[in-house]
């Protein structure tokens, strides 16, 4: 299915990121000679936590996600809707996914009995084989490595800009190299 999609279908690869947490995440940055940046030692987290449930759409090579407070099979499910709506035309729709428990609720098998959506599941401890894993590198390279942020909402604009960026340069060869 990753070399070849089959006629009138679109692979879409799905996946969750997070614990998304308002705390600071280490990494490195320039630094004037002998003043380092410097994180908290302590910090508390009365924010709680988010999750990115993401997209990868194989044949255009776009990223695509939505934050939630929870992942249950009701925020999945929703976002499955969601996915949908972005391809209407697609004759089928077939879903890459590991073997989370909500992926796998009985709501969900039925909403994609009728909307012509197939959900395939990696095989236990290989969710590697899903090709949206190599690019939740990025996103903590590039977004949460030596941040420290405010919010939830300056994290949540900071990972859809990134998302943005990496899908308006996702042909340039250089990014194709580095390695997270």
């Amino acid at each position: 299915m990753y070399k070849k999609e089959p006629k009138g279908c679109r692979v879409i690869c799905t996946d969750e990121f997070g614990p998304l947490e308002i705390r600071p995440y280490a990494g490195t940055c320039w630094a004037p000679i002998k003043k380092p940046q410097r994180l908290p030692a302590t910090y508390t987290r009365p924010h709680g936590v988010r999750h990115l449930l993401a997209g990868y759409d194989l044949k255009s090579d776009k990223l695509f996600g939505i934050i939630r407070r929870r992942k249950r099979s009701k925020e999945f499910l929703s976002f499955l809707k969601i996915i949908r709506r972005r391809y209407p035309h697609e004759r089928r729709l077939i879903i890459i996914l590991d073997n989370f428990s909500p992926h796998k609720h009985k709501k969900v098998f039925q909403w994609c009995r009728k909307n012509s959506v197939w959900l395939v599941f990696t095989a236990t401890n290989a969710s590697w084989m899903n090709r949206i894993e190599a690019h939740f590198g990025s996103v903590h390279y590039f977004v949460l490595k030596n941040s420290y942020p405010a919010n939830h909402r300056e994290l949540e604009q900071s990972i859809k800009e990134h998302l943005k960026w990496r899908n308006e340069n996702r042909h340039n060869q250089f990014l194709k190299k580095i390695k997270f």
